[in-house]
C-alpha cells in the first residue's frame, strides 16, 4: 500500500519541482525553451499512452479471454477523448500561449482560468496513474511495480517542465509574487494524486473494466497533446525545438517502461 501511495504523490512532487524554478529563472520563459518543454511533456505522454495503457489494456483483455481484446480498448479510447472533450466545452479556461478563453463564458481572472486549463490536463493523467496503479492491487500480471513506478515518474518528469510553464506566466503576466506563482502552480498537480485515488476506488469495484479504463486514460492524455501540448510548441510558427524535444520526450519514457516494466 505504501508503494501505491508514493506512487500515486511521485507525479505531484514533479509538478511542485518545476513551479519551483520561478525562484530561479527569468521574469520571461525564453519562447524557444517553453515551446521545447511543451514538446518534450507531448512526448512523455505520447509514450506513457502506448506503453503504459494500450499495450497493458490489450495484454489485460486477451486475459480475460475477451474474443475481440482489441473492442474494449477502441472504446475506452475513445470514451477518453470525448470525456475530455466534453470537460474543455464545459469548464471556463485558456491556454497558456493563447489570449482567447474556451468553454462557457465566465466572469473570471485570466489565472483562474489559466489554473483551470491546467487542472484539465492534469485529469487525465492522474487517472492514468490511478488505473495503473490499481492493475497492481489487484495482481493484474500485466502491470508491475516497476512498470507502474515507471508510469509516476514518467509523468513527474513531463509534470516538471509544465510546473514552470504554469508558475512562470503567473509571476510575468501579473503582480503576483514569486512565492505565490510557486503555491498556484504546486496546487495545479494537486489534481493528479486526487484522480489517481477516485480512480483506484472505481476499477476496484469495476476490476473486469481496466482493459477499457486503461485505454480511456490513454485516450484523454492523447487528447490533451493534441488540442493543447502540440499547438503550443510550436506557437505558430516551424520551430524544430518543439518536434526535437517531443522526440527526446518520447525516447526517455520509451526506455523508462521498457527498462523498468
Amino acid at each position: 500500500m505504501l508503494n501505491v501511495i508514493i506512487g500515486m504523490f511521485i507525479p505531484f512532487i514533479g509538478t511542485m519541482l518545476g513551479s519551483a524554478m520561478v525562484f530561479f529563472m527569468k521574469k520571461q520563459m525564453n519562447e524557444k525553451l517553453q515551446n521545447g518543454l511543451s514538446g518534450f511533456a507531448s512526448g512523455v505522454m505520447i509514450a506513457a499512452s502506448i506503453w503504459s495503457l494500450i499495450i497493458p489494456g490489450l495484454n489485460m483483455a486477451e486475459e480475460q479471454g475477451s474474443n475481440i481484446p482489441w473492442l474494449p480498448v477502441a472504446l475506452g479510447f475513445l470514451a477518453g477523448v470525448f470525456f475530455l472533450l466534453l470537460i474543455d466545452k464545459l469548464t471556463p479556461h485558456i491556454h497558456a500561449a493563447s489570449e482567447e478563453a474556451e468553454g462557457p463564458k465566465a466572469n473570471l481572472k485570466k489565472n483562474t482560468m489559466l489554473l483551470l486549463s491546467v487542472t484539465i490536463h492534469n485529469i487525465p493523467e492522474g487517472m492514468a496513474v490511478g488505473v495503473v496503479l490499481a492493475g497492481l492491487l489487484n495482481n493484474n500480471s500485466s502491470i508491475t511495480l516497476a512498470s507502474a513506478l515507471a508510469l509516476s515518474i514518467g509523468i513527474a518528469i513531463q509534470n516538471f517542465p509544465e510546473g514552470a510553464i504554469i508558475s512562470m506566466p503567473l509571476y510575468s503576466s501579473s503582480d503576483m509574487s514569486k512565492t505565490k506563482a510557486f503555491i498556484y502552480g504546486a496546487l495545479s498537480g494537486i489534481v493528479e494524486p486526487i484522480a489517481a485515488f477516485i480512480t483506484i476506488l472505481l476499477t476496484n469495484v469495476i476490476s473486469g473494466m481496466l482493459p477499457f479504463l486503461l485505454a480511456f486514460a490513454a485516450g484523454a492524455m492523447i487528447y490533451v497533446v493534441v488540442e493543447e501540448l502540440v499547438p503550443e510548441s510550436h506557437g505558430g510558427n516551424h520551430d524544430d525545438t518543439a518536434t526535437i524535444f517531443l522526440s527526446l520526450g518520447f525516447v526517455i519514457m520509451m526506455i523508462l517502461d521498457v527498462a523498468l516494466g
